[in-house]
């Protein structure tokens, strides 16, 4: 028996760890021998030093953005992944190399962590739809209880009858 999410959990683990340092590595050699070691270290820290200023700034403006939407009772679910996308550039960005570093990037644009969080919103959605998994918010209103209590009695004035059948049930809400 083959468990396929442990197979393709350890292929992006692979990818993270072994694979993307080897291509930093190598991308670095090379721009290293055209630019000189100097100028690359330089290049380096001043992506980490400007990406992370930025997502400093980003990050607190979603912060902002989310204690704002929560405070009228809204729910800030778009915001809580801006700030996971936020949070992952704000590594990639931290991490030596040209190639995390133009992730990370590409993450503080903000047309392309919408696009991102659209595909995973469309990726979520059709995963549910095909696992029959249905997402829902119960709220038992007033009525509905009255309703409840209403069958109760009417069931207890009718068990004097003979063709009254009694049994269990358990309530799930």
């Amino acid at each position: 028996f083959i468990d396929f999410e442990r197979l393709y959990m350890f292929k992006i683990l692979f990818v993270l760890f072994v694979v993307v340092p080897i291509i930093e590595i190598f991308v670095l050699m090379q721009v290293g021998a055209v630019l000189g070691a100097w100028p690359t270290i330089a290049i380096v820290i001043a992506t980490a030093w400007l990406g992370a200023k930025h997502v400093r700034q980003q990050g607190l403006a979603t912060m902002q953005s989310v204690q704002n939407k929560m405070a009228v009772g809204e729910m800030p679910s778009e915001d809580i992944v801006t700030g996971l996308l936020l949070l992952v550039a704000g590594v990639l960005l931290v991490t030596p190399g040209f190639v995390t570093d133009f992730f990370g990037l590409s993450l503080l644009v903000p047309t392309v962590r919408k696009s991102l969080i659209a595909s995973v919103q469309q990726h979520l959605t059709t995963s549910a739809t095909q696992s029959n998994t249905v997402f829902f918010h119960h709220q038992q209103s007033q009525s509905t209880h009255q309703t409840f209590q209403q069958k109760e009695t009417f069931k207890s004035q009718d068990a004097s009858k003979s063709d009254v059948i009694e049994g269990e049930f358990e309530r799930k809400d």
